[in-house]
């Protein structure tokens, strides 16, 4: 009798089965493995961001995600691509154009600031991506239109977009002080006083003047800077 009941049970469970709905995984594809990688480098910063990684958060191996992404590189220049996307470019205006590139510029750094490390990715490779190719245009056009020579204008992009990089991820690294890679934690105060201890003999100037070398809030120093390349131009 038991070895009969327990063949109707698993004939039971057999035919419930049937009925059970069908789970499907959704599909890899290449939206949801940057999605899931700029999800990974916002909580984790951009360090921690590995193909192997991607895949395990999407609950597959490394090799489906090399069927829709070629490899890492292939991924940062999306990430970059997809970040690019985000910044709108202005019609390119004679009498506003050093504000207009500011502007642009300040769109970039804050894509980037929301996602720690990850303009390292920018300073990898030569951009491929349409949308980062986008921005270059606009900020070429803009300043054409403000009257600077195109070989001026495109060192000045250049020198624009890397201190861009160079701006966020020193950022970045001074976010996560729990990490010892990204110790450098920023204290204003206690550099100040550093500064005012040193010898006034060897150093007269940085004493002198320790107040404005640790001035600044905001991205004032950002902006300080583009200007003063844009006034040169």
């Amino acid at each position: 009798m038991k070895r009969k009941s327990s063949s109707r049970e698993e004939w039971a469970a057999q035919i419930a089965a049937l009925d059970a709905p069908v789970v499907r995984k959704e599909p890899i594809t290449v939206d949801r493995i940057v999605t899931t990688a700029l999800a990974l480098v916002e909580t984790e910063g951009f360090a921690a961001l590995t193909m192997r990684r991607v895949a395990a958060a999407l609950g597959t191996g490394p090799a489906s995600l090399y069927a829709h992404v070629r490899n890492k590189a292939a991924l940062d220049d999306l990430l970059i691509g997809t970040l690019s996307r985000n910044v709108s470019v202005p019609t390119p205006h004679a009498a506003r154009w050093r504000a207009q590139f500011v502007e642009v510029c300040g769109q970039l750094r804050d894509q980037f600031l929301r996602y720690p490390g990850i303009a390292q990715a920018a300073l990898a490779a030569a951009p491929a991506n349409l949308d980062t190719l986008r921005i270059t245009e606009g900020l070429l056009g803009i300043l054409l239109a403000g009257g600077v020579a195109p070989k001026p204008a495109a060192w000045a992009i250049d020198a624009a977009l890397l201190y861009v990089s160079a701006y966020t991820v020193e950022a970045s690294l001074r976010r996560h002080p729990d990490r010892a890679e990204d110790s450098r934690v920023v204290d204003r105060d206690e550099i100040l006083a550093r500064l005012r201890m040193l010898p006034v003999s060897r150093f007269p100037h940085t004493v002198e003047h320790a107040d404005k070398l640790n001035s600044g809030e905001g991205h004032e120093r950002f902006e300080f800077t583009l200007q003063l390349l844009l006034n040169g131009l």
